[in-house]
């Protein structure tokens, strides 16, 4: 095997370097980086991108693997009153990219998606007696009536 990308695992590597060269989830409050608004489709379509390099990688063949895997950008917006910052998405990625196969397997699950705190952009409020919501970017963050 040759030590070339393939032109998905490029695609990949070229937008994560774009989207994520940042400073690490750590350097909160000391980055100087400007408080710029979350771009939701700059972040749908990294996250989309990730998620579906993660499940081929992983061998996870769930119906919202098919979807982050399908051509074309699936894309929603941030619930009301919910507003990202660019750092908030960075840090979601790079907790996606940090995450093991098992873990990203429960964040791609069809049944009962989890998502990680660092991708939690704007917890909705439960119910007593409920589970709290995921107002962010979980599951495969598209379609299914999420």
């Amino acid at each position: 095997m040759s030590g070339r990308l393939s032109g998905g695992k490029l695609r990949v590597a070229i937008i994560l370097l774009f989207f994520t060269a940042a400073p690490t989830a750590g350097d909160i409050g000391s980055s100087c980086q400007p408080e710029d608004d979350l771009d939701p489709m700059k972040f749908w379509g990294v996250k989309q991108a990730i998620d579906c390099e993660r499940c081929q990688a992983c061998a996870i063949t769930t119906k919202a693997c098919s979807r982050a895997c399908s051509p074309g950008l699936i894309f929603k917006d941030f619930p009301k009153n919910c507003e990202p910052l660019e750092h908030d998405g960075e840090v979601c990625l790079d907790a996606l990219l940090a995450a093991s196969c098992g873990d990203y397997g429960s964040f791609m699950s069809d049944d009962a998606p989890t998502i990680p705190t660092e991708c939690d952009f704007c917890p909705l409020s439960a119910a007593p007696g409920a589970d709290g919501g995921t107002g962010g970017a979980g599951g495969s963050g598209m379609g299914g009536g999420q």
